[in-house]
């Protein structure tokens, strides 16, 4: 089953912009999977304890026919092959994709849960979400 999902990319170590980049290129290329939009790359303020720099974040909206969980590994490999080190919770990363969620579809297991817990906490997500769901044309 097709469905659309939102992923949030952000990257606040190295070169953050080539990092959002890569990403969106490697996403394009999952099987079974296209971008239908994305939302201008915008520099945030870290959330957490940890302090570390600014990140630059965005959100692209993706035609998918991988599960919550399928799509959930993908983005792992990619994080990995762009250096992200899993270390310290809300620490700095060179690269961070999160489903933030699908039109059709919620999960609540142990290591994902769609809608994310966090969506509601972000302004900056809240923006850009309602920015390219107002932008889609089924």
């Amino acid at each position: 089953m097709k469905d659309v999902a939102y992923v949030a990319l952000g990257s606040n170590l190295g070169q953050r912009e080539v990092f959002l980049a890569q990403a969106r290129r490697a996403i394009a290329a999952i099987r079974g999977t296209r971008v239908l939009g994305e939302t201008v790359v915008e520099e945030t303020a870290p959330i957490g304890p940890v302090p570390q720099g600014p990140f630059l974040n965005q959100m692209i909206a993706i035609e998918t026919e991988l599960s919550p969980g399928e799509l959930l590994t993908e983005l792992h490999r990619i994080e990995a092959d762009a250096g992200r080190v899993r270390r310290t919770r809300w620490g700095p990363r060179t690269l961070d994709l999160d489903i933030v969620m699908f039109e059709h579809q919620s999960v609540q297991e142990k290591g994902l849960s769609v809608p994310h817990p966090e969506l509601s906490k972000r302004d900056f997500w809240l923006t850009e979400l309602a920015t390219l769901r107002s932008a889609r044309v089924d």
